[in-house]
């Protein structure tokens, strides 16, 4: 078995090797065995490649709740189980694991005032869906580090995401209620249908922002998974 049989399945999903990190002391994954540290492969989206594949997958298909994670964890869990690894997942803890501390060592990364990270190429337009844990043995590319053109973006912009919010649900800080309340009114409409007007108004990254079937689709999941959240 080998990092590029493994990368080209990815690509078929519409997943890509995000980073390769190397255990230290300092890190909580699990470990494999008594041989050595593990490595721990970060495999995620860039733009909106992985939206036709999840869309014709079965998971999304079959109406159940949590499409997008068991699409992630059926492909993660299989190649944990042919790699002798185990997989890990940003969702459905305990334990959870650090995904944010892990993409910063991986990527040129930047924070944004929208809690999410901003990538030097792709602006907010990336996500990570699953952490694969390999033994030592297993010899795995790293990405190329992309330029960080993205660096003090956000300090020189004129706050333009905080600014589209229509509540001012990032105002201060992420205010859940106040987003998930909104989205309940007739005047969330917009953002259930069209995606997080705060995420589209990001100037970075043009060129991998998500069509608009796939943004409903990850507002509506948002809504969902916080259905319970008070107002």
């Amino acid at each position: 078995m080998s990092a590029t049989e493994l990368i080209l399945d990815l690509s078929q999903h519409g997943l890509v090797l995000r980073g390769v990190l190397t255990a230290t002391a300092a890190d909580t994954w699990p470990a494999l065995s008594d041989h050595g540290p593990s490595c721990l492969w970060l495999v995620g989206t860039v733009g909106p490649a992985m939206w036709a594949p999840f869309s014709a997958s079965p998971e999304h298909l079959d109406g159940q709740p949590d499409a997008l994670d068991r699409w992630s964890a059926r492909i993660a869990k299989h190649w944990a189980q042919r790699l002798h690894g185990r997989a890990l997942f940003p969702f459905g803890g305990p334990p959870h694991w650090p995904f944010q501390r892990w993409a910063d060592r991986a990527e040129a990364l930047t924070p944004s005032p929208l809690g999410l990270r901003l990538h030097p190429e792709h602006g907010l337009w990336h996500a990570y869906r699953f952490a694969l844990v390999l033994p030592q043995s297993i010899p795995a590319p790293t990405p190329a580090p992309a330029a960080n053109a993205a660096e003090g973006a956000c300090a020189t912009c004129p706050s333009k995401c905080v600014k589209a919010c229509p509540v001012g649900a990032h105002d201060h800080g992420f205010d859940l209620q106040r987003c998930v309340g909104h989205l309940r009114t007739p005047a969330g409409r917009t953002c259930l249908d069209l995606g997080c007007q705060a995420r589209a108004a990001c100037p970075e990254g043009p060129d991998s922002v998500y069509g608009a079937e796939q943004a409903a689709f990850h507002m509506r999941a948002f809504a969902a998974h916080h259905a319970g959240v008070s107002d």
